[in-house]
């Protein structure tokens, strides 16, 4: 174990990205086991704090087995991972359907989460993207191309744990990948945590108005 749970992560994720501090941020969490990471390292850096919807594409008998990624907007971003995608015998029929499905994901949670929300402006900012571990890392790879995209001034991947190759896959997607630890064997991003529960759409809501929410002004003397 080397996380007691999601704010632990998040808190020692801050202290590595404490650098940052004063620059012109913005957080991106993954939903949603992204979203408390990320909230104490948006707390931390006094940034705000919003969401990259991305959904994995998993294989039609093996759905925890990512074959792809899809993010949301008006041209879908598409992650295929080719060789998954021919080892689970997935038909391109199959792919298709799976990803209407996501997309339709997709769109509840940008009504529930953000309720129309326009989404931050990107152009020129640090943008950290942020999750709470990688696995075969087509999801954050989707996240990050959409990022692009959007024209940031510099893209920052921050994840607690990730297999060691995969962290330094990520060294041409972001222009800093801060990555916590890289153990091996790695097996699962749950493994490193003491407590991984399932973090919830009401946990997601709550964070991100909690964060929204401007300091209390200081009382006059």
């Amino acid at each position: 174990m080397l996380f007691r749970d999601r704010d632990d992560a998040g808190q020692k994720l801050a202290a590595a990205l404490a650098p940052l501090k004063g620059r012109d941020c913005v957080v991106l969490a993954l939903p949603r086991g992204g979203v408390p990471v990320a909230a104490h390292v948006a707390a931390a850096l006094n940034a705000p704090l919003d969401l990259l919807l991305v959904r994995k594409i998993g294989a039609p008998r093996q759905p925890e087995l990512a074959i792809g990624s899809i993010i949301d907007g008006g041209n879908p971003i598409i992650i295929r991972d080719e060789k998954l995608i021919a080892l689970t015998g997935a038909s391109q029929a199959q792919f298709r359907d799976l990803c209407a499905q996501e997309l339709a994901e997709i769109e509840r949670r940008r009504k529930f989460y953000l309720g129309g929300r326009p989404p931050p402006e990107l152009k020129g900012k640090i943008v950290i993207v942020v999750d709470d571990g990688l696995a075969t890392g087509n999801t954050m790879r989707a996240a990050l191309q959409a990022v692009r995209l959007r024209d940031p001034g510099k893209i920052v991947m921050a994840v607690p744990v990730a297999p060691p190759g995969v962290a330094e896959d990520f060294r041409d997607e972001a222009d800093l990948v801060v990555c916590l630890a890289t153990p091996e064997p790695f097996e699962a991003v749950g493994r490193f945590y003491g407590n991984f529960e399932q973090v919830s759409d009401a946990d997601v809501v709550s964070l991100l108005e909690r964060q929204r929410k401007p300091a209390p002004a200081l009382m006059a003397s």
